[in-house]
């Protein structure tokens, strides 16, 4: 199989270091990403991993995406950024993507479904029924009711899946790509397990979503620079299990981190390492 990591979104909310760590000024945009993956099966089409903003939240994001996000999340929305362009540019149709898993419903993370009405969307039980019953005021105002409202192809996936390097591991396309259950960001968030198949890489590919957000949480938590840090709090349904959950993160990428790649949605650093490994295999120099 071939993987296309793909930024969808650059966000630069305000809050330099104390969002993105390094020594710029607390003055300064920090920078956020959206990393997608588009996986090439022999049998089962196109595998799109998160969709980020679609067509129509870049054309009118006040309306789809919600005052409050546009303005703290300070996004750059630009359509050639977009799954659905990334996906033409590569030579594919949209038709081609045959299958979407999403790590949750989230704007920035399902925004684009509309974008592919051909695709069976697979998402965790629990995290669609959040979506289309709310619960919480932090559920209300999460989720964007016209990303689901031309009626996608929902494929729900229940928990009881084989154990997967110690976590659950619930296959969704053939034994390739495989739900990983990482609850508490949201009420049925998971991480996407990719079968990697690369003689000289890693065995896996593991999509943690919004399980972490900075690089280095996976060697210490403390380390995530503390607006960050503050937001993954706020913004959890459940933060005891978000915790939990991300030490699990943190635990695997100790015993198996050469044979697992694991990497967050909206972390710059591990998508740049990621892109580059990707350009070096296809033989053109990084940009």
């Amino acid at each position: 199989m071939k993987i296309h990591h793909l930024n969808l979104c650059t966000m630069c909310p305000f809050g330099g270091r104390l969002v993105s760590g390094g020594h710029r000024s607390i003055l300064d945009e920090g920078e956020l990403i959206v990393h997608a993956m588009l996986v090439e099966t022999a049998r089962d089409g196109l595998v799109l991993v998160d969709t980020g903003m679609g067509l129509d939240d870049v054309r009118s994001p006040l309306r789809r995406l919600g005052p409050g996000f546009v303005t703290l999340a300070r996004p750059h929305l630009r359509e050639e950024d977009t799954a659905a362009r990334q996906v033409e540019r590569l030579g594919f149709d949209r038709k081609d993507v045959r299958h979407v898993v999403v790590t949750h419903l989230d704007a920035d993370h399902a925004g684009g479904i509309p974008d592919f009405p051909d695709a069976t969307i697979h998402v965790h039980r629990s995290e669609h029924a959040a979506a289309m019953r709310p619960g919480t005021l932090n559920e209300r105002s999460r989720y964007r009711g016209a990303h689901f409202a031309h009626g996608p192809k929902w494929e729900l996936h229940d928990g009881g899946g084989e154990s997967w390097f110690g976590l659950e591991g619930i296959k969704v396309v053939a034994d390739d790509v495989l739900l990983v259950p990482l609850h508490g960001h949201t009420r049925g968030h998971s991480a996407v397990a990719v079968r990697a198949d690369e003689p000289a890489g890693p065995d896996w590919l593991l999509h943690c979503g919004d399980g972490y957000f900075f690089h280095l949480e996976k060697d210490d938590p403390e380390c995530c620079p503390p607006l960050l840090q503050r937001f993954q709090s706020t913004i959890a349904v459940d933060d005891d299990a978000r915790r939990a959950n991300a030490k699990r993160i943190r635990e695997l990428y100790r015993q198996h981190g050469r044979t697992v790649r694991v990497f967050s949605a909206h972390c710059p650093h591990e998508y740049r390492a990621l892109a580059e490994t990707e350009r070096d295999r296809s033989g053109r120099l990084p940009d």
